[in-house]
């Protein structure tokens, strides 16, 4: 690993240990685990939106109770990312959006339509909950829906010929696919009854689209650019390439076969299928930024050449030096029972006695902001 460093340095004509080798580095390697934060944790979060509407009405309070302990922490990502982005490689930057302006506002404007129905939906009266509701999940699709399209202007190298945009499309409603995918095995993970049942059920048909996404970027990106083709059909990464593909192979196989057998009375194997999306998207986006690196732009501008002057980079330095620590205690207390199972609370009964424990379903179902409060969600382990 140090010597294919040392080698990449000495082609740029750079030493290893020179700022403006490793700062470019350093910061392609922050942005790379914001990307990954958001699309696992913030994934779920747009799965579980996507699929209010398929849910009954009954179920829907209780789906967006759920999600309320990490909502603050999810809103985050998709910003920082851009931020950081936006800061470290402006010459990338200013191509970039030039090239993805239609799906970026798209991600931008679901975020925000996400943000506001979320908190307008616990404080709007009950005649009004449901226009929230169907708010937040047009927010979820346009969100999800845009990170596809993307992926699909990345891997066709933003191409602008009809048949690219039609890919990029395609991709976009896969995308949609995965995170329906992740959100639902979080559900599989997180509840009982009825709404697991359901869940299980939208998982099943959400994996197939999920994997003709994942093969249908890796062929096109293979396609597209002989480069990228050479480093995976190249002798010496061919291993990497196997196992890569199998590993992938070997998680949707066990995915769909622990999802055929849920649910299960003891509810021991129900977190094994939101850790094997988690796991399958993981590789994906290990595969993608191995096919890329070292290009931000494919064959055009390298992370060294869309970076910021070494002094620019040090003062965002600074400033990721002193907010990360505090972002990582934030999100390790923010979603430290993110794979606990839900409790079913209970309301204290009134001085006249005669109220019996509120179910999951009519717990979520509560309307009034004090009630909200007296039934909060929490995991165990």
């Amino acid at each position: 690993m140090i010597a294919a460093f040392t080698s990449l340095a000495a082609s740029l004509g750079l030493s290893p240990d020179d700022p403006g080798f490793w700062m470019p580095l350093a910061f392609m390697a922050m942005l790379f685990i914001l990307i990954l934060a958001g699309t696992v944790l913030d994934g779920f979060d747009l799965g579980v939106g996507m699929l209010l509407q398929l849910a009954p009405p009954s179920e829907r309070g209780r789906m967006m109770t759920l999600l309320s302990p990490w909502r603050d922490a999810n809103e985050f990502w998709l910003l920082l990312g851009v931020g950081l982005f936006a800061a470290a490689f402006p010459f990338a930057w200013g191509v970039v959006l030039g090239q993805l302006y239609t799906p970026l506002t798209l991600m931008l404007l679901g975020a925000v339509l996400r943000s506001v129905s979320f908190e307008f939906r616990f404080r709007a009266r009950n005649e009004h909950k449901p226009r929230w509701l169907l708010a937040f999940w047009i927010g979820s699709l346009m969100t999800a829906f845009g990170q596809g399209m993307v992926l699909g202007r990345i891997a066709t190298n933003y191409q602008g010929l009809p048949g690219y945009t039609f890919f990029s499309l395609f991709v976009g409603l896969c995308a949609v696919a995965g995170y329906v995918l992740l959100g639902s095995t979080w559900l599989v993970m997180r509840v009982e009854g009825d709404l697991q049942r359901r869940a299980v059920n939208w998982a099943r048909h959400a994996i197939r689209w999920t994997a003709a996404g994942m093969v249908a970027i890796a062929v096109t990106l293979g396609l597209a650019n002989a480069g990228i083709f050479y480093k995976w059909s190249n002798l010496s990464h061919l291993g990497l390439a196997v196992s890569t593909w199998g590993a992938m192979l070997l998680g949707f196989v066990m995915t769909e076969m622990v999802l055929a057998r849920l649910p299960t009375r003891a509810e021991r194997f129900s977190w094994v299928p939101f850790v094997l999306c988690v796991c399958l998207f993981l590789l994906m986006m290990g595969g993608l930024a191995y096919s890329l690196f070292p290009y931000l732009i494919l064959d055009d501008m390298t992370i060294w050449d869309g970076a910021a002057a070494p002094g620019s980079l040090r003062l965002v330095l600074a400033g990721a030096v002193v907010a990360i620590p505090l972002i990582l205690v934030f999100n390790i207390l923010s979603y430290r029972s993110v794979f606990g199972k839900e409790k079913t609370p209970s309301l204290a009964l009134p001085a006249g006695g005669g109220a019996a424990a509120a179910t999951p379903g009519a717990t979520a179902g509560v309307s009034s902001p004090a009630a909200q409060a007296a039934a909060p969600v929490t995991g165990k382990s």
